[in-house]
């Protein structure tokens, strides 16, 4: 344990490994729409072993966005920050979709009946949990409240560092 500077309260350092809180961190990194330019930014990050657990684009005429989860946000950001890479942050919220016949009305009939707006959706890749998505919402808080409520399993960071380093 280490003492958190300012306050008499001890911080177990086993917490400080990834927010345990249900929400991921996503990157949106803001390439060229160029030939190559996707290639380079995946080789940037898989250069220094870190893994992408989920990739979606958006493309417009001049740029293209490139939405990234990553499976270690720290190392992530310190790599961003010192390529020339223009990006940004923002928080998703991962779920684990249930094993029903329809598990993504489940998941999207959870938000609608907490009025929660889902702006965009994509799949995570994970190798040790049945399947899972990365959902970006309006309102983080009412819509992890609501998905808790019904019995989803939320992700973590902790999680996705788990799937590949235990």
């Amino acid at each position: 344990m280490s003492m958190d500077f300012g306050s008499d309260e001890y911080v177990d350092q086993a917490t400080m490994r990834g927010r345990d809180w249900p929400a991921l961190r996503q990157f949106c990194v803001i390439l060229e729409n160029r030939v190559g330019s996707l290639n380079e930014l995946m080789r940037h990050l898989e250069r220094h072993d870190l893994r992408v657990v989920a990739l979606s684009i958006v493309d417009t005429v001049d740029v293209s966005i490139a939405r990234i989860l990553p499976d270690q946000v720290e190392r992530s950001r310190e790599l961003f920050e010192l390529s020339g890479f223009t990006f940004f942050e923002n928080d998703v919220i991962g779920v684990e979709l249930p094993d029903t016949s329809q598990p993504f009305v489940s998941v999207c009939a959870a938000l609608l009946q907490a009025e929660v707006n889902l702006n965009y959706l994509y799949p995570l890749l994970l190798k040790r949990r049945r399947g899972a998505v990365a959902i970006h919402v309006e309102d983080i808080e009412a819509a992890t409240r609501a998905l808790q409520d019904r019995g989803f399993t939320l992700l973590t960071e902790g999680d996705l560092q788990d799937e590949f380093f235990e």
